[in-house]
């Protein structure tokens, strides 16, 4: 690979991480004639957001991001028209429930839908920034258990851990389904120049000058954009000379990673019965609650879908025990037929992925501003954005995108371009 070489004397803008927020800034950046190098520590672009074709092209699915999240608002909804990319609306209620291996009665059934029921109401903070466990409390046991749901299985967080506050900041509106968000971000963005396979060991912000450290060399730079996870800066994978501030230190201390995961499960249409194949959810007494997506647009597969320290911990065992534990669970919803009818699996761990480091942020109880700190430049040259800086878009390409944007922006006007 050849080294890269900044120029002294101003330098180019680095971007560091070629994720939606990074391609975003350098877009922009191009756009506004600012020179800019962009460097991504993977064999490809597009961070949490990739189309997994491991279990064949005919079978691939999004191992991170799949939905267009409060489209009305969200910038790709109008790329995904203009790119005719395949979209569907999600009505987000599975149509079985399996508890313990067995079908859910009625009655367990009504008592799942009574802790929803209200649970909007419950999470929206009145008082102080409390946890999503200790706001949805007051509702009972119901709600609790709901809220835990919820939790685990849209943020990718044990409802301990997520700010109430945070939560009722985020975004609402229509949620668009896409088939290959991955794709259509790595489309968008192809034209733009990166050096890939190319991390970030450090940035010393001392002197007149930003030096960004890369495995293929040096860059001497006017500016730098941060866009790595927040996974990734909280294990000191990029070092910062001087030590950032007190206030990004804090900002930072109060931001963590969830652990949204998923297992893909290829699927031999010819053992199984399509029309049984609807969403079902898989809860157990002693192990994680699970929402299996049911052949996403109408491919023989199930996505088993699931979150927090279970998810960590079925990560860290690895791909094997993740799909056996899936297929397992698949055949209690099924039946025996479904061993079978698995004929691959792939697990899209981001929380062992040394490079995510979790799937996306979450605001820990009474740090319910740290995004927004966050943002706040370090020295006038070195600037943070992605996901979990986007506000009420966090947790999303969209808010990432934005973000980015914000960003570039900060950067120009702070070199007078």
């Amino acid at each position: 690979m050849p080294a890269l070489r900044g120029r002294a004397g101003g330098g180019p803008v680095v971007v560091v991480g070629a994720g939606a927020a990074g391609l975003a800034a350098a877009a922009l950046l191009r756009a506004a004639g600012q020179s800019f190098t962009l460097v991504e520590a993977r064999d490809r672009i597009g961070g949490r957001a990739f189309t997994d074709r491991a279990l064949g092209a005919a079978f691939r699915f999004d191992a991170g991001a799949e939905y267009i999240h409060w489209a009305e608002r969200n910038p790709w909804a109008p790329i995904a028209r203009a790119a005719q990319a395949h979209v569907a609306r999600e009505d987000g209620w599975a149509r079985k429930l399996v508890i313990d291996g067995r079908p859910a009665s009625a009655d367990e059934m009504t008592q799942r839908r009574a802790g929803f029921s209200g649970l909007d109401a419950l999470l929206a903070p009145k008082d102080g920034d409390p946890s999503l466990a200790e706001a949805a409390r007051a509702g009972g046991p119901d709600a609790a258990a709901a809220a835990a749901g919820l939790s685990r299985l849209s943020l990718g967080e044990d409802p301990e851990r997520v700010s109430a506050v945070d939560y009722d900041r985020l975004w609402s509106g229509s949620d668009l389904w896409i088939d290959g968000y991955g794709d259509l971000v790595a489309r968008h963005f192809a034209d733009l120049p990166v050096s890939l396979g190319c991390p970030v060991r450090g940035i010393d912000w001392s002197g007149p000058e930003v030096r960004v450290e890369t495995a293929r060399g040096t860059i001497a730079a006017a500016a730098v954009v941060v866009t790595v996870p927040v996974g990734v800066l909280r294990a000191g994978a990029v070092t910062f000379t001087p030590d950032l501030p007190d206030a990004a230190r804090t900002a930072l201390g109060g931001l963590s990673m969830g652990a949204y995961t998923k297992i893909g499960l290829r699927l031999d249409p010819a053992r199984l019965d399509a029309a049984a194949l609807g969403d079902a959810v898989s809860a157990a007494t002693a192990g994680p609650t699970i929402y299996f997506e049911m052949q996403p647009f109408g491919r023989s597969l199930a996505v088993a879908n699931l979150g927090g320290d279970l998810a960590r911990d079925l990560c860290r065992a690895g791909e094997a025990a993740a799909v056996a534990l899936a297929t397992e669970r698949l055949i209690a919803i099924l039946g025996g037929e479904a061993r079978s009818a698995v004929q691959a699996g792939r697990l899209a761990g981001w929380w062992t992925d040394p490079h995510a480091r979790g799937s996306y942020s979450i605001v820990a109880p009474g740090h319910a501003e740290a995004r927004e700190r966050l943002r706040e430049p370090v020295g006038g040259r070195v600037f943070f954005a992605g996901e979990a800086m986007a506000g009420g878009g966090a947790m999303t390409v969209g808010g990432a995108t934005l973000d980015g944007e914000r960003a570039a922006r900060a950067v120009l006007k702070a070199l007078g371009t």
